[in-house]
């Protein structure tokens, strides 16, 4: 194609599809139009519109319904200096989408007039290790730049905090910070995949700092060699977005859950005993969940609730219920999906069935009720000791 033609293409592109100013579109987006930035991925690492999706037009046909599939509603589409984007409306027009604009002069201009940019600065290290996950458009590069300022606390660096934090270290999260005061054991190592044979009578969070320091030298992991207590609780979480329950004890469970609301952090349960396990989200910023209490209000006496090394469990158990935690806590970080919020998801690895069950919120729940006293911590552990 000529200049000129090309230059008549556009122009008849410019009278069927419509387009605004950098400053028409960050207005649009305040009233819920969807930005999206057409780039390559490339060209986003200097940095994009602030809200906006990377999408780029290579994949925009292919992917757009993952991204928004109601069509109906309005797309402001921006490329480097507005020719793209005009193509990349026009293939949304035909795809149906009644709404799409063009956002005229593109990034050039949106940075010339000094709109709000989403600084994102991966380097070429970054965009290899995380390349499969960047290209998921409800990731992308500003998504990633969450996951890089996450941190996230492991209670326990066991049989559900092992495969928890790999992933987590795998996927980029910032900062890991490991609570555990136990050494390996020989016994561990069947489901506590982060050890190895050669570590055993090393502690926990040493032996898992190096497993993960191998794995993704990107990530700051924080070891933390005390055993969660009354007197220790907040300090150990505070500073945190969430933590991952991977205790063996109610004690210490009843202990994150009041911290956690006391925190308003996220709390993702998990539990597994001989062939079944149970996932849920407890998360006291939504008025609407339940805690931890609403599904054990007062702790089951000890031959009611043995742990793994009475009751025994199958080793791949765990890292079914760690995998799901750790996917539960990218979702709440990347702020997508729809988390187990309300829902308790048990699974049963015998029969391979996964099964859930509705959980709300209790009015009169003991830890999260309109009315619920707190006395501080240590009557919790109290409150446990009494019912062993």
């Amino acid at each position: 194609m000529t200049s000129l033609n090309r230059d008549r293409w556009l122009e008849s592109l410019r009278a069927s599809i419509p387009e605004i100013s950098p400053v028409d579109a960050l207005a649009g987006q305040a009233q819920g139009s969807l930005l999206i930035d057409v780039r390559e991925d490339g060209e986003r690492a200097s940095g994009t519109p602030v809200g906006a999706v990377g999408l780029s037009r290579g994949f925009l046909e292919l992917r757009i319904e993952q991204v928004e599939a109601d069509r109906a509603r309005p797309l402001l589409v921006l490329c480097g200096s507005g020719q793209r984007s005009l193509l990349a409306a026009e293939a949304l027009q035909r795809m149906g989408y009644a709404h799409v604009a063009s956002v005229a002069g593109g990034f050039q201009r949106w940075k010339a007039e000094g709109l709000p940019i989403a600084a994102v600065a991966l380097d070429s290290d970054a965009a290899e290790r995380y390349a499969r996950q960047l290209q998921l458009p409800q990731v992308g590069e500003a998504g990633q730049a969450k996951l890089g300022a996450a941190r996230v606390a492991v209670l326990g660096a066991g049989g559900l905090g092992a495969p928890a934090a790999l992933y987590l270290v795998a996927a980029g999260v910032g900062q890991l910070t490991l609570i555990d005061d136990d050494r390996v054991e020989r016994s561990n190592l069947h489901r506590q995949v982060i050890h190895a044979d050669a570590r055993v009578g090393m502690l926990k969070t040493e032996s898992a700092r190096m497993a993960l320091a191998a794995l993704n030298p990107r990530v700051r992991i924080d070891v933390r060699n005390e055993r969660l207590q009354a007197d220790n609780v907040e300090r150990l979480l505070a500073d945190h977005d969430l933590v991952i329950d991977g205790a063996d004890n109610f004690p210490a469970r009843y202990l994150v859950a009041a911290a956690s609301r006391r925190l308003r952090m996220p709390m993702v349960y998990g539990a597994v005993e001989r062939f079944t396990g149970q996932v849920s989200v407890f998360d006291p910023r939504r008025a609407d969940s339940p805690c931890y209490r609403c599904l054990f209000p007062e702790p089951p006496a000890a031959a009611d609730a043995p742990n793994c090394s009475e009751a025994g469990v199958l080793g791949v158990l765990p890292g079914i219920v760690g995998l799901l935690q750790a996917t539960e806590a990218l979702k709440l970080i990347l702020g997508m999906g729809e988390p187990l919020v309300g829902r308790l998801l048990n699974v049963d690895a015998l029969g391979m069935r996964f099964r859930e069950t509705r959980l709300p919120r209790d009015p009169g729940c003991p830890g999260c009720g309109d009315a619920a006293p707190f006395h501080g911590y240590e009557d919790l552990v109290q409150l446990c000791a009494a019912a062993g």
